[in-house]
């Protein structure tokens, strides 16, 4: 197996492009085009990191904060440069950051699932960016282009696929000189029975569905139509909400986060509710998503990164916990191998997690701790 297929696999599931604009996801260094190792998972990349990587005889190591953001000024190669380090030993480091944020099964919702959530979907979903496909075509060839579209990844609605919306109805042309015409005869007016068929898909699958489009429908000049959509995007979002299992008094849950999410400790401020059983989440830094908590109803909102004001503005209102910003992503690497080990299916190819941790947050406790 190539390692672009690994890529191909991971990018289907959470797209480059429904990452942040500014955002630096994909191959950071390296090879799509080399026979995939071992693999080795983790949240960021250090020196020890790719030591274990070359240990366990890893060629691809899989980050979810990208290793290189801003643009390189220079390549100094010296005797730490961990680049140089990356390259000689023929790793590729590939990074899904905000996108792996965005979609489903990604970080929030790996953290809603480590705190037992149910019933969940996005806390936010996602601005437009969903476009409308109409293609008309004759009766006979529905099925078939209707199924290359779909495996586009066209015709998906949240936990739906293949959705689309189909009408009979009468279509007229006529060919000029230069025409061959697969209905009637070029020069003459005709009419054809045909489908309106009609299939909502993210924007960045234009290129794909429209050369299927091409390729797939019988008509020399095929007739469709693009409209960009208002709607909000079901598939992707920020953040989660879901419903505890049993309600929790406010004591009884801040011990549930910490005993769940294994924390040391952790910051937050007191709601106004006596009973918690709505949560909401965010892996990560999700500060500014505190409105959209509070009014989904939810009773708790369990992200990281809070600033002092933020927690005023919580006060009262909702429970806010800061849990941490690798303790509330750390949880989504668990979810990362699973999907891996399932698509690759080859038990000569290891996917591992990283042995250690790469937080650099320490809590001081008191005098000659370490």
């Amino acid at each position: 197996m190539k390692i672009g297929e690994l890529i191909k696999y991971l990018e289907d599931w959470a797209p480059k492009e429904a990452a942040w604009e500014r955002d630096n996801v994909g191959i950071q260094i390296g090879s799509r085009n080399k026979e995939l190792k071992n693999i080795l998972i983790c949240l960021e990349l250090n020196h020890n990191v790719v030591s274990e990587a070359i240990k366990k005889k890893c060629n691809f190591i899989f980050t979810h904060h990208p290793f290189i953001f801003n643009p390189l000024k220079k390549l100094e190669f010296d005797k730490d440069n961990l680049i140089e380090k990356i390259i000689i030993h023929g790793l590729t480091v590939y990074s899904a950051h905000t996108n792996l944020d965005f979609t489903k099964d990604g970080v929030s919702f790996a953290l809603a699932k480590k705190l037992n959530l149910q019933e969940i979907k996005f806390l936010q979903n996602a601005d437009s960016n969903r476009v409308k496909i109409v293609v008309f075509a004759p009766e006979e060839s529905v099925d078939l282009l209707s199924e290359k579209l779909f495996e586009t990844g066209a015709g998906i609605i949240e936990e739906y696929s293949r959705c689309s919306f189909r009408l009979k109805g009468e279509g007229t042309f006529q060919g000029g000189e230069n025409t061959n015409p697969v209905i009637g005869k070029k020069g003459a007016f005709e009419k054809a029975v045909e489908m309106r068929i009609e299939m909502i898909a993210d924007k960045w699958l234009l290129p794909k569905i429209i050369d299927a489009i091409h390729t797939y429908h019988p008509y020399e000049t095929p007739a469709y139509d693009i409209y960009p959509l208002k709607n909000e995007n079901e598939n992707f979002g920020a953040g989660c909400i879901g419903i505890l299992p049993a309600e929790m008094t406010p004591s009884g849950f801040y011990d549930y986060v910490k005993k769940s999410l294994r924390l040391e400790s952790f910051r937050y401020t007191k709601g106004n509710q006596k009973k918690i059983r709505k949560v909401a989440v965010c892996g990560g830094s999700g500060s500014e998503l505190l409105g959209r908590a509070i009014a989904s109803g939810a009773d708790a909102f369990v992200t990281a990164d809070i600033k002092y004001h933020t927690f005023h503005d919580a006060l009262d209102k909702i429970h806010l916990i800061d849990a941490g910003h690798y303790e509330t992503e750390v949880v989504v690497l668990d979810e990362v191998k699973k999907r891996i080990e399932k698509f690759i299916n080859d038990k000569n190819i290891k996917v591992y997690k990283y042995s250690r941790s790469t937080n650099p947050v320490k809590f001081y406790k008191h005098k000659g701790d370490k």
